[in-house]
């Protein structure tokens, strides 16, 4: 039996854009802290690592230094919130459910990857009415890995149903072109994202800048598997 092709996602900043709600939560704990609240437009580049990383990012922003038991105390802070108001403002990317639709009629099967909590994201995808397209939605805390260590990938293709020859990697940031690259998967980047480094410069396999591109991109990478 053929091995099912597997297109696997990134989630923020690739599937979605949950800038706006991840933002909201950051500048929720940091008013809490007296500080003023992060521009949104400043603040997407600091998303990508996890909400711990998020919220030092945020300090470090405005200048101040936390110790390990404030960050855990305002990761927690966050994560409540966050997950109360989780698909307040966050949106599928223009064009992506069209181009899973292409996919999928042409015998693609789905898996998200992501550093944000498994709970968390199928929480997100539930709400946005998308978590029925994936085969396996796995985060940080799934198998105790995160991006870009090459196990996530591996294991995150394994729960979806394929083998990792047979998986195409999608994603915003140097996390995701690095776990491919480790993984050996060919990997997508997208230019609308979420990324402190521009994608273009990681040098992708191949580059969109819209989800309407994504099922070419797709095709193209595959024939050449």
């Amino acid at each position: 039996m053929t091995s099912p092709r597997i297109v696997v996602f990134d989630l923020d900043g690739t599937l979605v854009d949950t800038a706006p709600d991840l933002i909201g939560a950051l500048n929720y704990v940091l008013d809490r802290e007296g500080l003023p609240p992060v521009p949104l437009h400043s603040a997407r580049t600091m998303i990508g690592a996890g909400a711990r990383k998020l919220i030092e990012r945020g300090l470090e922003a405005e200048g101040r230094l936390a110790s390990i038991d404030d960050i855990t105390r305002l990761t927690s802070d966050f994560i409540d919130y966050y997950a109360a108001h989780i698909a307040d403002a966050s949106r599928p990317f223009e064009g992506l459910e069209s181009a899973l639709d292409d996919l999928q009629a042409q015998g693609f099967r789905f898996a998200v990857c992501t550093n944000k909590l498994e709970w968390l994201s199928k929480r997100l995808l539930e709400q946005l009415g998308l978590s029925a397209r994936f085969s396996a939605i796995c985060g940080a805390d799934t198998f105790g890995v995160s991006k870009p260590d090459p196990a996530i990938l591996h294991q995150t293709v394994a729960r979806a149903g394929g083998q990792i020859a047979s998986a195409i990697m999608v994603g915003d940031a140097g996390t995701d072109v690095g776990v491919a690259r480790r993984a050996g998967v060919p990997v997508i980047g997208v230019e609308f994202g979420y990324t402190d480094v521009p994608i273009a410069e990681l040098k992708p396999d191949r580059l969109i800048g819209h989800m309407r591109d994504l099922p070419a991109a797709v095709a193209s990478l595959h024939f050449s598997l």
